[in-house]
């Protein structure tokens, strides 16, 4: 019976003209990049160096981190297009998956079928924890979870019903301190309500709604509006 094989794993997004382009303005030969990658443990000919930069080549996680460092640049800055998935922010972050997953608090199989999946399981504190390692914000945060329709359910859900019922929920998915939760959620509530029937203003919002001069939003996207106005910790 043949073996089921693993799901090829797709190269870490990589610019041959931002490598050739940091390179030069260091006025490094690929020799000298090739030993500065020795001194982090990767050793490679200076033909990878030019192979890369032709595009001939892509680098592996390894080799990307570490001709990062040899040219002395973000690692985003040598991937050409932002960051998309957990590997590529973690990638950024110079961590391999067993750093990440320590640095979480979450089991490493567990973080790598996160990364395999695009489906993210853990609580709120390992989700908190994802965050603040990899540097997201939290749009970022809910779109590399995966969690972006749940979120956009959930608040549907608390503009048609009773908001507390789904503040815990919430929370897991952007973790934030409940209070700006129960801020936000009673702003969407207010300004989505019939106000003939609910009375403007009835649940005493902290949060500033003045929504009668601005065009319409969908629902997510005044979400992380009104989040942003309160400063968390992660930023939104």
């Amino acid at each position: 019976m043949r073996r089921r094989q693993p799901p090829a794993v797709p190269p870490v997004p990589f610019s041959p003209a931002a490598a050739r382009a940091h390179r030069a303005g260091l006025g490094l030969t690929p020799e000298r990049v090739a030993e500065g990658m020795a001194a982090h443990g990767v050793r490679l000919l200076p033909a990878h160096v030019l192979g890369w930069e032709s595009g001939e080549l892509r680098p592996t996680e390894e080799e990307f981190i570490a001709l990062a460092r040899a040219l002395w640049c973000p690692p985003a800055q040598l991937m050409g297009v932002l960051p998309a998935g957990l590997r590529d922010f973690r990638v950024a972050r110079e961590l391999n998956q067993e750093h990440a997953a320590r640095r979480i608090g979450m089991a490493v199989h567990h973080y790598r079928r996160a990364e395999a999946t695009g489906v993210w399981d853990g609580d709120q504190e390992q989700t908190y924890a994802l965050a603040r390692v990899l540097g997201l914000t939290l749009r970022d945060l809910v779109a590399v979870t995966g969690r972006r329709e749940e979120l956009d359910q959930r608040l549907r859900q608390c503009v048609d019903g009773r908001w507390q019922a789904h503040v815990r929920a919430i929370g897991r998915i952007v973790p934030v301190h409940e209070g700006d939760l129960a801020a936000v959620l009673t702003a969407l509530q207010n300004e989505n309500q019939v106000s003939s029937h609910w009375g403007a203003g009835s649940w005493g919002s902290p949060v500033p709604v003045a929504r009668s001069e601005q065009p319409e939003q969908p629902l997510g996207e005044r979400f992380w509006e009104l989040l942003g106005r309160l400063g968390t910790e992660i930023p939104a």
